[in-house]
């Protein structure tokens, strides 16, 4: 078969799936944008992007995404015009335009969406934090906008991928019946409990497995991801547990959400309790290489996960497969993965005084805590196992719709 994968940030979710595809003798190829640098596994193509912003108001995330479906289209013109290739499958993330005018190019094909969410108004992202949200008309009429590129394109799709049930609940029918649920994958040879397991801090300081080690990960620091509420308990919990360290993991950028009026949100929540924690203790290490991100999973004693109601973050699943205790907010998304009690703990997202009480017990007696940390790996193994559970079926829905 010929097979196109379409991803501005290649391999992005498919970093499993392409490669494990021209292995078993297809013939793969890969459209990215011209910006991404990554070393690649298959042949990859290249589109500009286009200038985006060029318009303000209710149409501007249309016309955004338009335009780079429009370049798309037109580097895929232009692959079809030198190399004759005619994919039987094509598989894109759809979240920003790149899927829409496929059907101009190889209306034969067969089109799979990476369908990770579609927004909604009310009871998802969009009105879930009033500190920094104001739904009013005008913003509930902007995220509908938003959300039109992306149903256009599921019109179009002969079928769809969802990483969890929550994300693909998003979609009302009948496009949720195109979607099949198969999260990414997470390779648990790779991800696995070390008791060996160290890392070096900035300042030189070793940490090691069976350290009082709380962990906090994101690749931005932001309220979707919780930052703000975990940063507001921590200063009870470093008072109740004066041995212990913070270790901190994520950028200063913006990947969700409206960015600060000033500064970051970084310095913006750390500064407002400056004053009440031990900074000698609470170590930023904005973002690492993938090994130093698995080895603080392998060693902290306690990770805590928040998120908006929202996508998933892959970090947390992988703590779990790292044998990490996982605190997680009572949210959709997580609520999904993680059972309270059996395989983690969970707390309301805004309850601060909840998450310094839970984060405190848990760091107080790393004994009790042995039976969630194996049963958050045994559910990692059972559901979220790239080799014996989600690649195998990610290839089956793929081959399948070709023939």
């Amino acid at each position: 078969m010929n097979i196109l994968f379409i991803h501005q940030n290649f391999p992005g979710q498919f970093v499993h799936l392409a490669p494990a595809l021209a292995a078993r003798g297809h013939k793969v190829l890969a459209m990215a944008d011209i910006a991404n640098k990554r070393d690649q596994k298959v042949e990859t193509f290249y589109y500009r992007s286009p200038v985006k912003d060029r318009l303000k108001g209710l149409g501007a995330t249309f016309a955004d995404v338009t335009a780079c479906g429009e370049m798309v289209a037109g580097a895929c013109s232009q692959l079809l015009e030198r190399t004759r290739f005619v994919p039987d499958v094509i598989v894109g993330h759809n979240g920003w335009g790149e899927m829409l005018f496929l059907r101009e190019i190889w209306p034969e094909a067969r089109i799979v969406n990476y369908a990770e969410l579609v927004y909604r108004t009310r009871g998802l992202d969009a009105d879930f934090d009033l500190e920094f949200q104001s739904p009013t008309l005008k913003t509930r009429i902007a995220t509908r906008a938003r959300a039109a590129h992306i149903l256009q394109s599921m019109l179009d799709a002969d079928a769809a991928i969802s990483p969890t049930e929550w994300q693909a609940a998003t979609f009302s029918s009948p496009l949720r019946e195109k979607i099949t649920v198969i999260h990414d994958g997470v390779d648990t040879a790779e991800v696995r409990p070390d008791p060996n397991a160290q890392l070096r801090l900035p300042d030189g300081k070793v940490l090691r497995a069976g350290d009082e080690v709380l962990s906090f990960v994101n690749r931005n620091l932001e309220p979707y991801r919780g930052y703000h509420i975990f940063m507001r308990a921590l200063p009870e919990v470093m008072a109740a547990r004066p041995q212990a360290q913070v270790v901190i993991v994520g950028g200063d950028g913006q990947s969700y959400g409206r960015p600060p009026d000033k500064g970051t949100w970084r310095q913006r929540f750390l500064d407002e309790v400056a004053d009440r924690i031990d900074p000698d203790r609470v170590h930023f290490l904005g973002r690492v290489p993938r090994a130093q991100f698995l080895s603080l999973m392998q060693l902290t004693r306690v990770h805590a996960y928040l998120t908006y109601p929202f996508v998933l973050s892959w970090s947390m699943i992988e703590a779990m497969s790292a044998g990490a205790l996982v605190i997680g907010s009572r949210t959709g998304p997580v609520e999904e993965v993680i059972r309270d009690g059996e395989n983690g703990r969970l707390v309301d997202f805004f309850d601060v005084p909840g998450w310094s009480k839970a984060l405190i017990r848990a760091l107080s007696d790393p004994q009790a805590g042995e039976g969630l940390r194996a049963a958050a790996r045994a559910t990692v193994l059972d559901r979220y196992d790239l080799q014996s559970h989600c690649l195998p079926n990610q290839i089956a829905l793929v081959e399948g719709l070709a023939r």
